[in-house]
C-alpha cells in the first residue's frame, strides 16, 4: 500500500478580478459607485402583472440587453441567471489579466457559482406552458437552461476550465459557501486558481407570490436595522471574482484587489426559518480564526441585513457576542437596502461593497434608515457614506434552514 500524501503547504489567497450584474449597475464598477452614493434601485416591478402582486416592488436588473452579449443561437441555452453570471465573469476575468492557457494554469482552476433558485425563468416558462397553456411538450433544453449547476458549467465552457466545477445551493448563503468552496480549494493547493460567486435571478411570478405569502416582504422599500423596517425586497444580478495564490498574481504582476484570509461556516440546526444567535456568532467566529484575525483587526462588516424583523436583532446580537466592546467601534452596514436581496447571488454582490470599502477606505452606507430600533443598537452607518481607512473586513449570510457563511478579507499589501 502506498504511503498517505500529506496536504500541501497553505497559500496565501488574493482576489484579482471582480465582475458584476446588479441593479445599481451593469459592472462592478458602476455598483460600487451607485453604493459610494447611496443610490436605492428598489422601485416598483416593470416586468409582472402589478394587479396580481400584494405589493409589486423589488430591485430589478434594467436595461440588460442579452443580445449585447450573446449571440442569439447560444442563448437558446442560456436563462438569465446564467447570461448574469456568464457577463460577471467575463469583466472578472479580463480585470484580473490572467491568461488561463499560459502555464496550464486553466486546467486546474475551478469554477464554483452559488445560487438559491438556478433558471426560474426557464422553470416558469415551462410551468406556464404545461399548466396555463395545457401544452404537454417542454422545450428540449428546458433542463440545462434551469438546472441550478447551469452557470458554473457555462463559464468552465466559455473559459475552457476543466479544474472542479460545481453549484452550491443553500438559500440566500449560497454565493458566500462558493466563495468559501473556491478559497480553501486554492489556499490548500487542490485548485490553481478559482472563478467563483453567485447569480440569481428570480423576479418571477410564482417566486414573488411565495416570498409574500411568507409575510416577510416589504410594502415600502428595505430598511434594515432600522425601527421602521417592514420587510426584505427581492433583487437579482451576480457577483463573480478571479481568486489566485498570491505567489501566481506577484509572478505575472496582476493588481490585488483584497486578500481573501479566511472563512466561515455553521449551521443553526434548530429552527428553518428563524436565525440563531449562536449559529451566526459561530460562523463569525470561524471566519476570524480561519483568517488570523483578532475581533480588533475588524473595522467594516457587511450585514446580511434583509430588514426584516427577525434577522436584524438576531445579527446584531450575534456581532455583540463576538465582538464584545469593539462591537461599539465597528461600522456595520447593509447594502440590500440599495439592491435588493439577491438570494443567492446576495453575498457575491455585497463583496464587491466589502472589495470597495478595503480599497477606497469607505464604508457604505445602509440607506432608507429613519429611526433606530432599541434591538439593533450598532453603528449601522445609516443614509451617507462614511471615508475611514479600513483594515480588513467581514461579509455575513445568514440563509434559511440556518445556514451561516462569513467571509474574511484583509486590505492588500
Amino acid at each position: 500500500m502506498p504511503p498517505i500524501a500529506l496536504p500541501p503547504t497553505m497559500h496565501r489567497v488574493v482576489i484579482t478580478g471582480m465582475g458584476a450584474v446588479t441593479p445599481l449597475g451593469m459592472t462592478a464598477g458602476d455598483s460600487w459607485a451607485a453604493m459610494r452614493e447611496g443610490r436605492c434601485a428598489i422601485g416598483p416591478i416593470t416586468t409582472l402583472p402589478r394587479e396580481s402582486l400584494r405589493f409589486g416592488i423589488a430591485a430589478e436588473v434594467h436595461g440588460f440587453d442579452p443580445l449585447a452579449h450573446f449571440e442569439e443561437k447560444r442563448l437558446i441555452l442560456l436563462d438569465r441567471v446564467a447570461q448574469f453570471a456568464l457577463v460577471a465573469a467575463r469583466e472578472a476575468i479580463a480585470q484580473s489579466g490572467i491568461d488561463f492557457s499560459a502555464d496550464g494554469i486553466g486546467e486546474n482552476t475551478a469554477v464554483v457559482i452559488g445560487t438559491g433558485i438556478g433558471g426560474e425563468q426557464t422553470h416558469d416558462a415551462a410551468s406556464r406552458r404545461l399548466y396555463a397553456e395545457n401544452n404537454p411538450r417542454t422545450h428540449p433544453l428546458t433542463i440545462v437552461r434551469l438546472m441550478a449547476n447551469a452557470p458554473a458549467c457555462q463559464i468552465s465552457i466559455e473559459h475552457k476550465l476543466s479544474g472542479p466545477s460545481f453549484a452550491t445551493v443553500s438559500a440566500c448563503a449560497s454565493s458566500n459557501h462558493a466563495l468559501a468552496q473556491a478559497f480553501h480549494m486554492v489556499r490548500s493547493g487542490v485548485a490553481d486558481a478559482a472563478v467563483a460567486g453567485g447569480t440569481e435571478a428570480c423576479i418571477t411570478l410564482g417566486v414573488i407570490l411565495a416570498w409574500e405569502a411568507m409575510r416577510v416582504m416589504a410594502d415600502d422599500t428595505c430598511r434594515p436595522f432600522c425601527k421602521q423596517r417592514h420587510g426584505m425586497v427581492l433583487g437579482e444580478g451576480a457577483g463573480v471574482f478571479v481568486l489566485e495564490t498570491l505567489e501566481h498574481a506577484q509572478r505575472r504582476g496582476a493588481t490585488i484587489l483584497a486578500e481573501f484570509v479566511g472563512a466561515g461556516m455553521s449551521a443553526d440546526a434548530s429552527d428553518i426559518v428563524f436565525p440563531s444567535e449562536a449559529g451566526a456568532a459561530k460562523a463569525i467566529q470561524r471566519a476570524l480564526a480561519d483568517g488570523g484575525l483578532a475581533p480588533q483587526d475588524i473595522d467594516y462588516i457587511n450585514a446580511h441585513g434583509t430588514g426584516t424583523s427577525g434577522n436584524d436583532p438576531t445579527e446584531s446580537k450575534a456581532i455583540r457576542r463576538v465582538f464584545g466592546a469593539h462591537a461599539d467601534a465597528l461600522a456595520v452596514s447593509s447594502t440590500k437596502s440599495m439592491h435588493g436581496h439577491a438570494l443567492g447571488a446576495a453575498g457575491a454582490i455585497e463583496l464587491v461593497a466589502a472589495i470597495g470599502a478595503l480599497r477606497d477606505g469607505v464604508m457604505p452606507p445602509t440607506m432608507n434608515f429613519i429611526d433606530p430600533d432599541p434591538e439593533c443598537d450598532l453603528d449601522y452607518v445609516p443614509n451617507a457614506a462614511r471615508e475611514k481607512p479600513v483594515r480588513a473586513v467581514l461579509s455575513n449570510s445568514f440563509a434559511f434552514g440556518g445556514l451561516n457563511a462569513v467571509i474574511a478579507l484583509r486590505r492588500a499589501s
